[in-house]
Parts: C-alpha cells; sequence; structure tokens
C-alpha cells in the first residue's frame, strides 16, 4: 500500500467512525434537552408519500426504510446529478467512471444497480441492454423532490426491484405564475443555465422547464498503459426539458400530463487520437386520469412511454436503444378511517434494438401483472400486506408478496419489521444476443429470473426536533445473471448464465437534531456484501459509508457543511483490486441579495482528495460553483 493510499484509508476510517458516534450523541442529547424546536421534525413526518404504497400515505405511517428528498436540499447541492444527491441517503453507495456526465451506477443496500426500479413520476425508467437506468443523464434542475424505498419492492412494483425504488417527481405548477431563472460556473470549465415557468389555479396548473449543463472536464482515466488512453479532457454536455400539464376537468377529475427528454453527451477514452463520446437520450411520456368517485372510492389511470438510447463513437461505434410502454389501472378503496385496500392491474411492453441480438437486431416481450395491497391499523398496530402476479411473455408466472408490520410503543418510538421477496426478470439482451443462451447447445439453459427473499426490522425513535432511525437488512440473491465462460451461446467470449448468488446483510442508521439554530444530520451505513459462491465481497461496495451534515442561517445567509466518509472496497469481483477509502469535505452556502434574487456558492471536496470508485477513474477534485437565480411573481 502507498503511504497515500494509506494515509487516505486513515482519514476515511476516523470520518467513519466519528458518524456513527455524532448519531449517538445526537440520541443522548435529545434526552436532556427540553426546548428543542419540533416544527423540522414534526413537518417532516407529515410530507405525503406515495412510493411506500403506491398511494398516498403520510411519511410518518409508512412501515419500511423510507428516505425524502426535497426541493430545498436539491437546490442546495447547487451541481451534480441525481446520484450526487444519492449519495448522502442511508444505504445507498454511488461509484462513477470519472468526473460529471460519465458512467455512473447506483447501489441500494449493495444491490446491483439494474435492481433498483427508477421512476419519473411514474413512468419506468430502464435500459433493456446491462439493465438499469442511466443515472448520469436523469436531470436535477426539473425535480421537486424524490422518494427512495430501500428494500425488495416487486410486490408494488413488479420486475427489477431487488435493490428497491427510486422515484422522481418533477416540479408541479400553483398559484400565480413563478418564474425561476438560473445561471452558474464554476471548475473544469462548467457553465449551466436554467429557466422554468410554473403556475395555475383550480382548474389548469402547467410546470415547464428548459436546462442546459456544459463543462470541459478533466483527464479521467488514467492508466496510461491502456490501448484506448488518451491524454485529453473527458467534457461533457447534457440538455434537458420538461412539460407537466395537469387539468380539473369536473369535480373529482383531473387529466395530467408529462413530457420529459434528456440527452447527455460525454468524454470517453477508446482511442489515442480520438475525441470518443458516450450520447445517452432519456425520454419520459405520461398520460393519467386521476378519479375520486366518493370519499371512500378513487381511481387512476395511466399510460406512458420510456425511452433510453445510449450510443458510442468514433472509435468503437455502438448503439443501442430500449422503449417501455406501460398501461395501468388503479383502484383504492378506504374501508373505514383506519383500513383501505388497492388494486393494480397493469402491462409492460419491452422492446430493444441492438446490433448483437439474434433476431434481426430487435427483440420484444411483455408483463401483464395483477396486484393487491391491505392496509390497515388498529390502536398502535400498522399492517401493511401486498401481493402480486406477474405473467412474463417469456418465462411466464411469478409470484411476490411482502408483509410489513409496525407498532407505536410511546414516547415517540416505533418498531417495525418486514419480510418480502422480488425478482428482475432477464434483460432482453442478456436473453437475445449471441452472449445469451443457444438452446441447441447441449447443457444450455434458458436464463431464469434473478430472485431475491428479503428480511429486516426497524426501531425509529422522534421527539421534537430529534429523530433516530436504525434498520438491520439480511437480503439473500440467488440466480444472479452473469457473464462467465463461453459453451453454451454463439459467443466465443463468453456466456450470460444464473451462475452467482449473493447475500446483501447490514445496518443502516439514520439521524438528526435540531441544536438552537444549528440543525444536524447523519447517516452511517454497515454493509456486508458478499459473493455466496466464492465469499468474495461484491465489487465496488464499501463495508463502511457515512455522512454527517450541519447547516444554519446567519441574517440573510443559509451555511451549510457536509462530510462524506467511505472505507475501502475492492474493484473487482476476485478482490484483488483495492480502491482506497476516502473522506470528503463539501461546503454550500445561499445568500438572499435582494428581493427574488438569490446567490449560491458550492465547494466540494474542499482539500482536493484524490480518489476513485472505479480503477483507473479519477474523481473530480476541489470543485467550486457559482449560481445566480431570479425568482419573480408574475
Amino acid at each position: 500500500m502507498t503511504p497515500s493510499a494509506s494515509r487516505a484509508g486513515l482519514r476515511a476510517r476516523t470520518l467513519l467512525a466519528l458518524t456513527p458516534m455524532a448519531l449517538a450523541s445526537l440520541a443522548c442529547t435529545s434526552a436532556l434537552a427540553q426546548s428543542a424546536s419540533s416544527s423540522n421534525n414534526n413537518s417532516r413526518l407529515d410530507d405525503v408519500t406515495v412510493t411506500a404504497t403506491r398511494s398516498p400515505m403520510r411519511l410518518g405511517d409508512a412501515i419500511g426504510d423510507l428516505t425524502v428528498i426535497n426541493r430545498e436540499a436539491i437546490e442546495r447541492q447547487g451541481f451534480g446529478a441525481i446520484a450526487d444527491l444519492l449519495r448522502n441517503v442511508a444505504g445507498l453507495q454511488m461509484t462513477r467512471n470519472g468526473g460529471p456526465g460519465a458512467s455512473t451506477s447506483v447501489y441500494v443496500r449493495g444491490a446491483e444497480t439494474r435492481h433498483t426500479v427508477v421512476l419519473i413520476d411514474g413512468v419506468r425508467i430502464d435500459g433493456q441492454s446491462t439493465g438499469g437506468a442511466s443515472w448520469q443523464n436523469l436531470p436535477v434542475s426539473q425535480i421537486e423532490r424524490i422518494e427512495v424505498l430501500k428494500g425488495p419492492a416487486s410486490a408494488l412494483y413488479g420486475s427489477d426491484a431487488i435493490g428497491g425504488v427510486v422515484q422522481i417527481f418533477t416540479r408541479k405548477g400553483a398559484g400565480r405564475p413563478q418564474l425561476d431563472l438560473g445561471l452558474g460556473t464554476g471548475s473544469y470549465g462548467q457553465v449551466k443555465a436554467d429557466a422554468a415557468i410554473s403556475g395555475g389555479d383550480a382548474r389548469f396548473d402547467y410546470a415547464a422547464s428548459l436546462a442546459v449543463d456544459r463543462g470541459t472536464g478533466f483527464n479521467a482515466f488514467t492508466n496510461t498503459k491502456s490501448s484506448s488512453y488518451n491524454d485529453d479532457k473527458d467534457g461533457w454536455r447534457n440538455y434537458a426539458g420538461s412539460l407537466r400539464l395537469g387539468a380539473q376537468l369536473v369535480d373529482g377529475q383531473r387529466l395530467e400530463f408529462l413530457g420529459l427528454k434528456s440527452r447527455g453527451n460525454s468524454g470517453y477514452d477508446a482511442g489515442k487520437n480520438a475525441d470518443d463520446r458516450g450520447i445517452t437520450d432519456t425520454q419520459a411520456l405520461r398520460l393519467g386520469l386521476k378519479s375520486t368517485w366518493s370519499e371512500a372510492l378513487s381511481s387512476q389511470l395511466s399510460v406512458s412511454q420510456s425511452e433510453e438510447n445510449y450510443e458510442t463513437k468514433p472509435s468503437s461505434p455502438y448503439l443501442t436503444k430500449t422503449r417501455i410502454r406501460a398501461a395501468a389501472a388503479q383502484g383504492f378503496y378506504k374501508i373505514d378511517a383506519n383500513q383501505q385496500v388497492n388494486a393494480v392491474l397493469e402491462r409492460r411492453e419491452d422492446r430493444l434494438e441492438n446490433t448483437s441480438l439474434v433476431n434481426g437486431g430487435a427483440d420484444k416481450r411483455s408483463q401483464n401483472a395483477l396486484g393487491l395491497s391491505y392496509l390497515g391499523t388498529v390502536g398502535g398496530f400498522s399492517l401493511q400486506a401486498h401481493g402480486r402476479h406477474d405473467d412474463d411473455s417469456e418465462f411466464g408466472g411469478i409470484n411476490t408478496g411482502a408483509l410489513a408490520l409496525g407498532y407505536k410503543l410511546g414516547g415517540g418510538w416505533r418498531v417495525t419489521a418486514s419480510a418480502g421477496n422480488a425478482f428482475r426478470a432477464p434483460t432482453l439482451y442478456q436473453r437475445g444476443s449471441v452472449y445469451g443462451p443457444d438452446l441447441s447447445k447441449a447443457g444450455a439453459e434458458a436464463l431464469r429470473p434473478e430472485r431475491a427473499h428479503n428480511q429486516e426490522a426497524g426501531v425509529a425513535w422522534a421527539d421534537g426536533g430529534y429523530d433516530l432511525e436504525v434498520t438491520a437488512f439480511h437480503n439473500r440473491v440467488t440466480d444472479l445473471i452473469a457473464f462467465g465462460a463461453a459453451g453454451t451461446c454463439r459467443s466465443t467470449l463468453g456466456c450470460y448464465g444464473n451462475v452467482a448468488r449473493a447475500l446483501l446483510k447490514g445496518t443502516s442508521v439514520k439521524g438528526g437534531a435540531q441544536l438552537g439554530s444549528i440543525r444536524l444530520s447523519g447517516t452511517a451505513d454497515f454493509l456486508d456484501a458478499t459473493d455466496s459462491s466464492t465469499g468474495k465481497l461484491l465489487a465496488r461496495r464499501a463495508k463502511r459509508f457515512g455522512t454527517l451534515r450541519a447547516e444554519t442561517a446567519v441574517k440573510d445567509w443559509t451555511l451549510g457543511a457536509t462530510v462524506v466518509g467511505s472505507s475501502a472496497r475492492w474493484d473487482n469481483a476476485a478482490n484483488t483490486t483495492r480502491l482506497a477509502g476516502y473522506g470528503l469535505l463539501n461546503l454550500d452556502a445561499q445568500v438572499a441579495l435582494a428581493k427574488d434574487w438569490r446567490l449560491q456558492f458550492n465547494v466540494d471536496n474542499l482539500f482536493h482528495r484524490d480518489y476513485q470508485t472505479a480503477n483507473f477513474y479519477q474523481q473530480s477534485g476541489l470543485t467550486w460553483f457559482v449560481t445566480l437565480r431570479y425568482l419573480p411573481t408574475l
């Protein structure tokens, strides 16, 4: 180990040791303090969430490990992508192959990035080549809030929800016309501009936005011995636009439309003398009708389509296109004030275009599903039960279920426990490309869905301006699809097969405290993500990861500081290439210059730490960014 790597590991271990200690001190301090403000915590628990049960409910009533990122936290980030926001959520880790715009993976409780359902206002975003959404191409400026549900959720959302669900909600118009203009500049030649307008009344509302983000970047790929190394800057160009409309047709009948499109163009190294680019296009369309038939009965109908296309050029030309079409009918019936039943009937159609596919470069499949849920509360007890049957045109039917229990002990304490299973269907590329099974060959078997069985238990406490939550989970994943030896497919390079198993277990902690004018919050994750076949740790997952944040308001200023700490991780499945741990300090500040004018400062990685989350891919050093915003009401 090099001296610099040793020092980086020591710094990371120190930060990780301090994070859970700080959380524990928050809980101890709260027992002594009697005058803390309770408004922050109470308002958070009263937030309405829909992701936990696919129906509106108070965040404080949801059973499960759920985090909501509000608009205030999104604006505070200043720059970066959605993955940078999610890094501060307990239970999530992020890796990136370089700087902004580079290929990004998000691991929810250690699960593969393809094992997380990603929704934008209910529209599923997924790539049917390697699987999973392109995190680097999801725009931040157009988001109102993000809900993160951790743990298997196929009983609600069907395929893909082995690790959890991330649902992104775009901004919705209300009240007098509101203009939001932003212009920013910073390190690595970055320039960012965005414009949005929104408004509405009881009958009609609208919200539209445009955004552009460009930067010259830096030379992210550091392997000078590689044949693809190119000593150039890997810059990026991102463009995004969205439109959201709502109309109250008659009392109890609301029609909604969403349209969103984003395009990311980032540099990467594939040849010594070429400006190689990775281009990602993401599109989401949705039309929905919300109906309220009585105080007890309501329904929702929707049709949607998403597209995710990825292209590389010029050194290694490649193009893959995914299209997902879906239709859903949901019903919600309140039996009484404490009981509710939900039902969903939906259809999903996947299509992939890729030159490596055997069937003429294109393949498709469909899934039909029926789901039922029961939500009930009796005294301090809460019960949530979900069941779902998915029928896939390729592999047939699969049943999933989940049962969650909660009990309020009094004094702000609550305990929860849940169990459930989940699955991920093989991607069209995995089963239909030259690397998929060739059933005419001896020993070849059709790919099976990846499956997971999870149990978890949690304890939460909230009192005034203090809160603490601890969740322990045990998720066993079987029939994992991995790229292995050749012999059962058409390729001589290797084949996909259900050859792996994994055990994802750990403890996740999050908490906060209001100490006078200072708000403290933190997370600490202790993860053991292992390959059950070999006993090795899964690649690029840190065993310990944590954050600690402090923020306060001083006159017209809002000031914040965040510490991020990660232990070491392995870059490969064999656990032979070690990535050193790291610790980062990020600062942010906002000031109101005048009526409708606001200036924001962000400094990330203040001490310019050198670190990598993927081998040979350098992360951003000290990064500064300044944003000027104008927010008049017209």
